[in-house]
């Protein structure tokens, strides 16, 4: 059978709170079968459990934003992303504030983390949500138009188009791909970093927003250009930087896909309107596992190579 996974020892790590700006403390922990992916807030009088799923998510205002219980964890996306990636079902998420830390401001040190400390193999069949018929969620008209969907696909592949209307945005490729069966999250994708602009940064910081972000967690850009010395990782880092969002978003289903995800102009509250609309329609998915390696997609059945 396809097996579940989780790490075999615990990792840690320190930063701060992309929008917060508050140091961070996250020790990840292996966790038994069927848990999923729990996120602790240890530093509260009463450790609180945030357990992930669809309808968890509380706020998705610049980030996804998980809720229990009175307790809130803000922009879980990065790693997710990471967890959806590698292949990881179950995990302990430890943190000491409200925010996961920002790191450098893409998955990368999470797909690090997480493969530093191992992955194991456990005895339980990984349980896969197959998408049976397409779902699609649209908002707005004409140039304010946006929309994500989900069609049936015996793996899990991505495509994102961007479109800001910036020159610096503009001249890179608005368009990215991901097949996660074809090619390799952590070189193609991990990297990509989130980004803004100058002129945003004065409304975001007013509204206690984007305290802890800057050149070296983060894309900024003024109204020509991107102001980071080291310039771009990838060609199109803007557009695949929202493909790893996008899986981020998406694993907060609480499993992993088997879908064709494809988005225009999308974003953190429209992947979760996504999930929700699916859910909405028992018809329209089914939870699947694999008995055997020859059943499963290309590229599911063994943990992603290290780095």
């Amino acid at each position: 059978m396809l097996q579940q996974r989780t790490i075999k020892t615990l990792t840690r790590s320190v930063g701060v709170g992309l929008h917060s700006g508050q140091r961070v403390e996250l020790t990840l922990r292996p966790a038994a079968p069927d848990t999923g992916i729990v996120f602790r807030r240890i530093d509260l009088p009463e450790p609180v459990d945030i357990a992930v799923c669809a309808e968890a998510v509380v706020d998705t205002r610049m980030a996804s934003t998980i809720g229990a219980h009175g307790a809130k964890v803000h922009t879980v996306e990065h790693l997710m992303s990471a967890c959806a990636g590698l292949g990881l079902d179950n995990l302990y998420v430890d943190i000491t504030a409200e925010e996961v830390p920002i790191l450098d401001g893409s998955a990368a040190s999470f797909v690090f983390l997480l493969q530093s400390a191992g992955i194991e193999l456990q005895n339980a069949p990984r349980r896969f949500l197959r998408i049976k018929r397409a779902v699609e969620v649209r908002e707005g008209e004409g140039h304010q138009l946006k929309w994500a969907r989900l069609e049936p696909f015996h793996g899990y592949k991505l495509r994102f188009e961007i479109d800001f209307a910036h020159p610096a945005v503009d001249s890179t490729e608005q368009c990215a791909e991901f097949d996660l069966g074809q090619g390799n999250y952590a070189r193609d994708i991990a990297r990509a970093r989130t980004f803004g602009f100058t002129k945003d940064v004065e409304m975001l910081r007013a509204n206690g927003l984007a305290l802890g972000g800057g050149l070296d967690n983060a894309i900024v850009m003024d109204d020509y250009k991107v102001l980071n010395a080291d310039g771009l990782r990838y060609d199109a880092e803007f557009a695949r930087h929202k493909i790893l969002d996008a899986m981020g978003d998406l694993y907060l289903v609480g499993h992993p896909l088997l879908a064709a995800y494809s988005a225009f102009r999308s974003g953190h509250a429209l992947n979760n309107q996504l999930l929700r609309a699916v859910l909405a329609q028992p018809d329209a998915w089914e939870l699947a596992s694999f008995d055997s390696e020859r059943e499963a997609p290309q590229g599911f059945a063994r943990p992603v190579a290290a780095w």
